[in-house]
């Protein structure tokens, strides 16, 4: 370990944040795996304490910019991958909406959302920000 990063300042996750972290990619496996084995009900009864618990951690994490965008990006993944699973659980996905553009292209939306902000952060936030630390006061 150097000097430098000796002197870093350092990122903890209160254990009670830690807990519904964890408990959160229990449900997004839940959501995952109901999706690969077509069992509707608890798929799509995953999603909701799935993309609250994002909401949640990306709500906590606000103060540290890189956190946050991060977060916000996880929880439009979320939404991106829980629209597609619901529409092939319910047959729409290949519906045409226009031209080749089906409705399982609708996720493009969400997953490019996330995209975006992980974008702002990496190429506009962080190259002007190197000098700050995120750390609380």
């Amino acid at each position: 370990m150097s000097q430098d990063d000796k002197a870093a300042p350092v990122y903890t996750i209160p254990l009670t944040y830690r807990k519904m972290e964890n408990l959160h990619i229990v449900f997004w496996l839940l959501k995952d795996i109901s999706w690969c084995m077509i069992w509707k009900p608890l798929g799509v009864a995953m999603i909701f304490p799935t993309l609250i618990i994002s909401l949640v951690i990306a709500w906590r994490t606000r103060q540290f910019v890189s956190e946050l965008c991060h977060n916000v990006a996880i929880s439009l993944w979320i939404t991106a991958n829980s629209y597609w699973m619901i529409s092939e659980f319910f047959h729409f996905d290949a519906q045409v909406i226009w031209g080749a553009i089906t409705y399982k292209h609708v996720a493009l939306i969400p997953f490019i959302s996330g995209l975006l902000i992980l974008a702002y952060y990496y190429i506009w936030y962080q190259p002007r920000h190197k000098d700050t630390a995120e750390i609380l006061s």
